[in-house]
């Protein structure tokens, strides 16, 4: 799979082309985290995929290997700004900001499935981290980025179980919200749904 991934960036004909995607679009607590990536395409790391399709133990690894082979950028964008903005409207700020923070301008940026307003040029792919090879290699930073904020944001609050599920609606968090009500970190306008029932019971 990652050869059909590589060979798809190669195509291009473009040496400096790199790849955005994000993790943490759809949580209701924490951060949206993005990856602006630019691997060599010279050269194929075996086991890059797209960050859904590859164990946690394994991301660990490949994430390591594209951070020593790979001009990259990784942008945060906060639960308040969330809120304020919109998930969207954040994700696009988080990935134009990847963009412009990349130590080599890009030649090319392939994106998943966004239109961002870039003075860099720009291909939106459907899909696209399981299709680009940079796509997944961003995908693959962002997640595992994303994921080792909500290991540190379990610490601080640890009766939600972040480390767990990452921030996303599972059972266990949901009925933790309600018991609990919202930390800090929750996105309050992903979790106003609950909002009544949590004052409710409380």
């Amino acid at each position: 799979m990652t050869e059909e991934l590589f060979n798809y960036d190669k195509a291009f004909g473009v040496t400096a082309l790199a790849g955005v995607d994000e993790a943490g679009r759809g949580p209701l607590a924490g951060p949206v985290v993005t990856a602006c990536c630019m691997l060599p395409l010279d050269e194929m790391i075996e086991g890059i995929n797209d960050s859904k399709k590859v164990s946690e133990k394994k991301r660990e690894k490949l994430f390591d290997i594209i951070m020593q082979k790979a001009n990259y950028a990784i942008s945060i964008v906060d639960c308040e700004t969330i809120d304020e903005i919109n998930i969207l409207a954040a994700t696009k700020k988080a990935m134009s900001e990847c963009i412009e923070k990349m130590p080599v301008r890009p030649d090319l940026v392939l994106v998943d499935a966004v239109e961002l307003d870039t003075d860099v040029k720009l291909k939106s792919i459907i899909k696209g981290d399981a299709t680009s090879y940079n796509i997944a290699a961003a995908s693959i930073l962002a997640k595992v980025t994303r994921d080792r904020i909500m290991r540190e944001m379990d610490a601080l609050y640890p009766e939600y179980g972040f480390a767990k599920h990452k921030g996303y609606g599972t059972k266990d968090h949901i009925n933790a919200l309600i018991k609990y009500g919202p930390c800090p970190i929750h996105r309050m306008t992903f979790i106003k749904n609950f909002i009544g029932k949590i004052y409710a019971d409380n």
